[in-house]
């Protein structure tokens, strides 16, 4: 199957930008302000697509300890800083507000995205407390930006959370395409760069039909053939850092390295 929201490509690769934290956030570098997130952020948009990547997530990662709702400083400083990278960008890309579904779709209408990755649905026990995201008002929040055109992301096992539904996970990939209207399906493994488990993301890819199916989070060189085998594509941001180390800059040779062994699976 071909994606072309991404890139026509098959087997597709999502990279992960980073931006640094956002004003209101307590790593936020005041100093550098705006313009060292967009710098840095550009810096590392560049490499990426140096090293061949099909398409581009920015997400503010960064923005530790993590909120459910959006601040308006956090959604104006993503978008600006967005906006910003565009000058560079020379394939389609996708945003991630950490973890506000309705900042995620208002961000990725006004910069022109073609896709937002959120966690839509369900109920988590997490770090941050309980987790009931609201899928109805950010698909509505879509519709009246009028970008029906943007997918819709769905990450149906959120890192640093555990699912309260005693559902299996593929029968929750199942709903949430049947009653929440899904463009993609994302598996995820318990916390940034660590791995889904491998008889998660096969349910799920054998459970689904005609949607795409994603590994989320942990994907690397060694194991990338394994999970291609299985799903349609792969977000990957921790393995493409300096050392593999999630808060670092992007490794163009790393990029590189991994890309060549995806060319050769296609």
């Amino acid at each position: 199957m071909i994606f072309d929201f991404w890139g026509n490509k098959k087997k597709a690769v999502i990279a992960m930008a980073h931006i640094g934290a956002l004003p209101g956030a307590p790593l936020y570098d005041a100093q550098g302000g705006l313009n060292k997130l967009i710098d840095d952020v550009i810096s590392d948009v560049e490499k990426l697509q140096a090293g061949g990547v099909d398409a581009i997530m920015f997400g503010n990662e960064n923005d530790r300890p993590y909120v459910f709702k959006a601040s308006l400083e956090g959604v104006s400083a993503m978008s600006a800083v967005v906006q910003a990278a565009k000058s560079v960008l020379k394939v389609p890309f996708g945003v991630n507000y950490l973890w506000d579904p309705n900042a995620s779709v208002a961000i990725g209408a006004v910069t022109g995205a073609s896709f937002v990755r959120e966690i839509f649905t369900g109920v988590f026990a997490s770090d941050m407390g309980i987790w009931e995201p609201d899928c109805a008002s950010a698909s509505r929040l879509r519709r009246n930006l009028g970008r029906e055109d943007m997918k819709l992301l769905f990450n149906i096992n959120a890192e640093f959370a555990h699912s309260l539904d005693a559902r299996p996970i593929e029968l929750r990939a199942r709903s949430a395409i049947f009653s929440s209207l899904a463009d993609a399906i994302l598996v995820s493994g318990p916390i940034t760069g660590e791995p889904a488990e491998q008889s998660n993301l096969r349910k799920v890819c054998e459970a689904v039909e005609g949607v795409p199916v994603f590994a989320n989070t942990g994907t690397n060189i060694d194991n990338v053939t394994d999970i291609l085998r299985v799903a349609s594509g792969v977000v990957i941001g921790t393995h493409f850092k300096v050392a593999g180390h999630t808060w670092n800059p992007v490794d163009g040779d790393r990029v590189k390295r991994f890309m060549d062994v995806v060319e050769k699976l296609r």
